[in-house]
C-alpha cells in the first residue's frame, strides 16, 4: 500500500461517516444547536487548542525523528490556528475564554495512540474530519455575510488538508510492511468513527436524526 491507496481506502471504508460529518448538521451537533457567531468561534478555537495539546503530547515522546518533527510542526500550526480564531472575537481576544479542560472523544482517542504508524494514521483521520468541520464553518460565515471570517477558515481548512498530506508522506516512510499499514488504517478509521459517534449522539440528544444527509 502507498499513501494514495491509504487515503482512498479510508475515504471508501468511512464514506457514510465522513459524508454525514460533512453535512450542515455538523455545527448543530458541535454547538448543541446554539448557532451564534460567538459559539461557533469558541467551538472552533477550543478544537484548535485541543489539537495543539494532542500534537504536543506526541512530539514529547515520539521516538521516530521525522514523525517527531512533524508532530511538533502540527503543534505549532494548531497553536497559530487557535490564535487566529481567538483574534476574531469582536470583544477582543482578552475577553475570549474557552474550556481548557475540554478534550472531546476524538482527541481522547488520538491521545491513546502510542505507536508511530497509529499516530500518523490517526492524524490522517483527524485531518479528514477537520476538513469537513472547517468547510461547515466557512459556509456558516458565508451565510452570515462575513467573507473576512469565511476566508480565514478557508485558509485553515487548506492548512488542515496539508497536515493530512504530510502525515501520509511520513507514514509511507514509517510503515514497514502490511501490518504497519493495517494498524495505521485501523487508527484512522477509529478516529473518524469516534468523531461520528459523538456527532450522532449529540444530534440524538437534540432529537435530530443524524442519518439523512443534507
Amino acid at each position: 500500500m502507498d499513501a494514495d491507496e491509504f487515503r482512498d481506502a479510508i475515504e471508501d471504508s468511512m464514506d457514510s461517516e465522513l459524508e454525514r460529518l460533512g453535512s450542515s448538521k455538523l455545527l448543530v451537533a458541535l454547538t448543541d444547536a446554539e448557532l451564534t457567531e460567538e459559539t461557533v468561534l469558541r467551538t472552533v478555537a477550543t478544537s484548535e487548542r485541543t489539537a495543539a495539546e494532542t500534537f504536543e503530547t506526541w512530539a514529547d515522546d515520539e521516538s521516530h525523528e521525522d514523525a517527531r518533527e512533524t508532530f511538533a510542526a502540527f503543534r505549532d500550526r494548531e497553536r497559530e490556528h487557535y490564535e487566529r480564531v481567538a483574534d476574531l472575537f469582536e470583544d477582543g481576544r482578552e475577553e475570549f475564554e474557552d474550556d481548557e479542560t475540554a478534550v472531546g472523544p476524538m482527541h481522547e482517542r488520538l491521545r491513546s495512540l502510542e505507536a508511530t504508524p497509529e499516530r500518523l494514521g490517526g492524524a490522517v483521520g483527524r485531518a479528514l474530519v477537520g476538513e469537513r468541520t472547517h468547510l461547515q464553518v466557512v459556509s456558516f460565515f458565508v451565510n452570515e455575510g462575513d467573507e473576512r471570517r469565511a476566508d480565514l477558515f478557508r485558509e485553515l481548512r487548506s492548512e488542515t488538508t496539508e497536515q493530512g498530506d504530510r502525515a501520509l508522506e511520513v507514514l509511507a516512510d514509517v510503515c514497514d510492511g502490511d501490518s504497519d499499514w493495517d494498524r495505521a488504517r485501523e487508527a484512522a478509521e477509529d478516529v473518524i468513527e469516534v468523531a461520528y459517534e459523538a456527532y450522532a449522539d449529540s444530534l440524538d440528544d437534540l432529537g435530530i436524526d443524524p442519518k439523512p444527509i443534507c
